[in-house]
């Protein structure tokens, strides 16, 4: 007997034509896709470069004031949430609540109305609120029910700050600038996704050394770059927000997918970033970078003003100026007072664990084939076995790109394999007896 689940009836509508499932689903699809195209989230947010300025001339005492004006979201929000609330409501009477692609609808549009209502109130603490109903807060426990974001990202902090880079292997020297990383990252996503498929371009308006969009990736011009940066972005911003993206743009009903609402901000982070580990891209400075992040929303939403956490950042070594811009991102859309920051940063350390718990159960439990569809697009995990379910039926196509080593999980599943001796294993206990070990000093020659 199949497990699959049973096919859905069209639609007999005795004023119009017949039209099948998968009809209505692209056409609701379409019109989510059309519905959020306007709404840009960090373009609402974000500070203009006068306010570094003003902030540096002050001698890092002051801040200028931080001005929202609703004119600048390029839309009328009021007439917005009414699109976003109809399109709700039309999906849950023509395909019902019980539906579960149309609970991935309805979950969609819902938070695209909450960005609205969050964007509209910006600069005041409701913009905490909703931000945390949408990306969550570093008080989210996973799904043991005791451990939380903050508690991860501390002992991940404990961790990083042991390590000594010097002793692990080579600083890597920036010596690549922009024009040439361009070149070398083209090569590199032409080899993955074909040639002219994805553009890698110099710009001088974002404050990020790079960034991804839907079909291309932006390099920052003036900064410097190492091989291991470029592998790096290549994995972090090409394998997997592209390859989402690009998987997400080759649907033919569920479009939907080729656009990223915040309830899959952290899939898509975490994602990103665990593939940074499993290629061995990653190293303690890019995992200490990230997981300040999830600490800065921390101290923040237990009440750090922008000028504690701006202070803190210095204490851990960065320059005046990165330390302003990494806590800009904390305080962008909130007050700067304290209590009410933009949590999104906690999805780097929120999606890791999600992702990595997710790739463990589907190899432990027999469902490996759900792994690849990490890649189909912009995700929830909960999403994924739903959607899996109806590629037999044409509704959500396999995704096109996937990385190598999730073509083949061989190797993954070992390394997972090898990672549950730890968790088997008192970790104080072992650390304990390796102390032990490491004191003896080494016999003379």
């Amino acid at each position: 007997m199949s497990d699959a689940p049973p096919p859905l009836a069209a639609e007999v509508d005795p004023k119009g034509p017949w039209r099948s499932y998968k009809e209505r689903i692209s056409r609701f699809s379409k019109r989510i896709v059309r519905a959020q195209e306007p709404i840009r989230i960090l373009n609402a947010v974000k500070w203009p470069a006068r306010v570094w300025t003003e902030f540096q001339r002050s001698r890092f005492r002051s801040l200028p004031p931080i001005e929202y004006s609703r004119a600048d979201l390029g839309y009328d929000p009021v007439l917005k949430r009414e699109e976003l609330i109809e399109l709700e409501g039309d999906v849950r009477r023509e395909l019902g609540e019980t539906d579960p692609i149309a609970a991935i609808l309805i979950a969609t549009a819902r938070e695209y109305r909450l960005v609205v209502e969050m964007l509209e109130r910006r600069g005041t603490p409701t913009f905490y609120e909703l931000s945390r109903e949408l990306y969550g807060s570093s008080s989210d426990l996973f799904a043991d029910g005791v451990t939380s974001v903050r508690d991860i990202a501390r002992d991940m902090y404990g961790i990083l700050t042991g390590m000594d880079d010097t002793k692990l292997g080579p600083i890597p020297s920036r010596t690549i600038d922009a024009e040439q990383a361009v070149v070398m990252l083209n090569e590199r996503l032409a080899h993955v996704f074909g040639d002219s498929r994805v553009r890698v371009i110099v710009d001088d308006g974002i404050a990020a050394d790079a960034a991804a969009g839907s079909d291309y990736v932006k390099i920052r011009a003036g900064a410097k770059f190492s091989l291991e940066d470029i592998r790096l972005l290549e994995v972090h911003e090409g394998w997997a927000h592209i390859g989402t993206s690009m998987n997400g743009q080759t649907q033919p009903v569920a479009s939907w997918l080729a656009k990223g609402p915040p309830r899959t901000a952290a899939t898509q982070e975490g994602l990103a970033s665990l593939l940074e580990v499993l290629t061995f891209a990653s190293h303690p400075a890019r995992a200490h970078r990230l997981n300040n992040r999830v600490l800065a929303v921390d101290k923040a939403e237990c009440g750090a003003s922008f000028y504690d956490v701006f202070e803190w950042f210095r204490t851990e070594g960065y320059d005046e100026e990165t330390c302003f811009w990494n806590t800009q991102r904390i305080f962008r859309g909130g007050t700067l007072d304290g209590g009410a920051p933009f949590t999104k940063d906690i999805v780097y350390m929120k999606g890791i664990v999600q992702n990595y718990n997710f790739l463990h159960a589907a190899i432990a439990q027999g469902r490996p084939e759900l792994i690849r569809w990490l890649f189909v697009g912009k995700v929830a995990l909960p999403d994924i076995p739903i959607l899996e379910a109806r590629a037999h039926e044409g509704l959500v196509r396999p995704p096109q790109y996937v990385p190598e080593i999730f073509n083949d999980l061989r190797g993954i599943a070992i390394w997972l394999s090898v990672g549950t001796f730890w968790s088997k294993l008192n970790s104080h206990a072992v650390f304990k007896h390796y102390e032990k070990v490491f004191s003896y000093s080494r016999a003379p020659v």
